[in-house]
């Protein structure tokens, strides 16, 4: 797995980064801040980092750079990551945060903000391009070394201290919630938060090895687990949060996880957003609505800043941006309980978390889903799969409608035949019945992703099933040739 951008931010295994790459890349970024004049010289750069057995090494290299790179590096420790980037903004600092969020233990990763906010895809475009030039400036040179001043209790004061803002004194009393803490770094944060609204709360699963937790896709265990405690402790939910604290997770009073975008619209619904802009991953349902102008962008938190930029440029004030995992962005600020929620331009975890739970004061967590008319949509993905099988999946699948059909047909009689195709980002196929099957390969890990909607949740489940069984028996042939690709598949038909 080389060393690459993702959806968000720089990934790879982590013995890859624990060395020279993690050093070259941290001067990158701040060579790329001195060559657009976002900082000078002696200026401070934030670190935060996960929990992952790799991330307190990687943050050490990435500091000593920094440091060498004539800047100063502030250590702000084990943070979530929205918590890391809501204080260096308030500082005018840039700020490095190191973890892998949800992928697996033996991966990680870096994410770079400039002062302003999250780096752009342009801004990740150029910070390659300087890491290149210095892989023979540089050579394999590093060096581990510290970051001064501990501000791991500002960052995370200043986080909960906007959080408390969110909901009125004593929103959540009388309720019992869960907190799954496993390795998140939200873990503590997120106790303390619920209990400061009057939430009798539970924690659960506290775990001293890394968990990798995708809250797009809950692995079986994991939900069985949620049942298990939801029903055990007579809970009205539980709620957790992946690696680094900006994707959140949300389960019922019977351990179910509420879907990700579902959380997002609840939190745009709460603020009043007059914008929303999301994935093509999300809901199609959100389409639906009539009084919020809704923008489909590609995966990752990058393209819907951009379009939340987009839309404050054109005169929008209430922008609210989700991803199907849940993270939701403010492109603006918001009025919560009399006090400004401000602008937050990257993935928070703890506002779709307090937002959900406030709509216990009306009816179970069960019953929010029903609120909105939207199709079941699922999702799930195959660990494993390498990029050249992602290639020649979709290239057959693109080469023409008699293939797509022949690869529906394989899922049953009861889907119709390929009334859509949209490639924005990876290949989304909409049937003739109103089902949805979309498959994209991951920008994090070599993994396919596949996305389902239809209109029961038996038929969604069998959809994945399908679209997942049928995927996992195709070999890429060397060098991934649609022609070899062809026969592969008619092979598997």
């Amino acid at each position: 797995m080389a060393v690459k951008f993702g959806t968000s931010g720089l990934r790879g295994l982590s013995v890859e980064l624990t060395g020279a790459v993690s050093a070259r890349y941290a001067a990158a970024f701040v060579r790329f801040l001195l060559l657009r004049k976002l900082c000078r010289s002696g200026d401070f750069i934030m670190v935060g980092r996960d929990f992952r057995e790799s991330s307190p090494a990687i943050a050490s290299i990435c500091m000593a750079a920094i440091r060498r790179a004539g800047l100063v590096p502030i250590d702000c420790g084990a943070v979530p990551t929205p918590a890391l980037a809501q204080y260096a903004m308030a500082s005018t600092s840039a700020c490095l945060m190191v973890t892998g969020s949800h992928i697996p233990a033996d991966r990680n990763g870096i994410k770079f903000y400039r002062p302003d906010g999250e780096i752009t895809k342009d801004d990740e475009v150029a910070i390659v391009s300087i890491a290149d030039d210095l892989a023979t400036e540089m050579h394999e040179d590093w060096e581990a070394g510290g970051g001064g001043e501990d501000r791991f209790a500002r960052v995370c004061g200043f986080y909960a201290q906007r959080n408390e803002h969110i909901l009125a004194p004593d929103a959540l009393k009388g309720l019992k919630v869960g907190v799954y803490q496993h390795s998140t770094v939200s873990r503590d944060l997120l106790v303390d938060i619920l209990r400061f609204y009057g939430a009798e709360v539970t924690p659960l699963g506290r775990s001293q090895e890394f968990v990798a937790v995708d809250t797009e896709a809950v692995s079986a265990e994991t939900c069985l687990q949620l049942r298990e405690w939801a029903v055990g402790h007579r809970l009205n939910a539980i709620v957790s949060a992946d690696g680094d604290g900006d994707r959140p997770l949300v389960a019922d009073e019977n351990g179910l996880p509420l879907r990700g975008d579902l959380l997002g619209l609840i939190a745009a619904r709460f603020l009043g957003a007059d914008m929303i802009a999301t994935p093509v991953t999300s809901n199609s349902g959100i389409d639906q609505l009539r009084d919020v102008d809704i923008v489909r962008t590609r995966v990752g938190s990058p393209y819907v800043l951009a379009a939340m930029a987009t839309a404050g440029a054109a005169g929008h004030s209430g922008i609210v941006g989700f991803e199907a995992n849940g993270g939701v962005m403010l492109g603006s600020s918001f009025m919560c309980n009399d006090h400004l929620l401000a602008a937050l331009p990257t993935r928070d975890g703890v506002l779709p978390i307090l937002t959900a739970l406030q709509t216990l004061s009306s009816q179970p967590l069960s019953g929010v889903s029903s609120l909105y008319a939207f199709p079941v949509a699922m999702s799930d993905r195959l660990e494993d799969f390498s990029v050249e099988r992602s290639s020649a999946l979709l290239a057959f699948l693109r080469a023409s409608p008699e293939n797509r059909q022949r690869f529906v047909a394989s899922f049953g009689p009861n889907y119709g035949s390929v009334a859509a195709v949209s490639d924005v980002d990876g290949l989304r196929m909409t049937l003739s019945d109103g089902s949805v099957v979309h498959f994209r390969a991951s920008g994090n890990a070599p993994e396919m992703r596949c996305y389902v909607e239809a209109v029961t949740q038996a038929k969604a489940e069998h959809l994945l099933a399908s679209g997942l069984r049928t995927i996992e028996k195709f070999e890429a042939p060397d060098g991934g040739e649609k022609t070899n690709a062809r026969s592969q598949l008619e092979h598997v038909f």
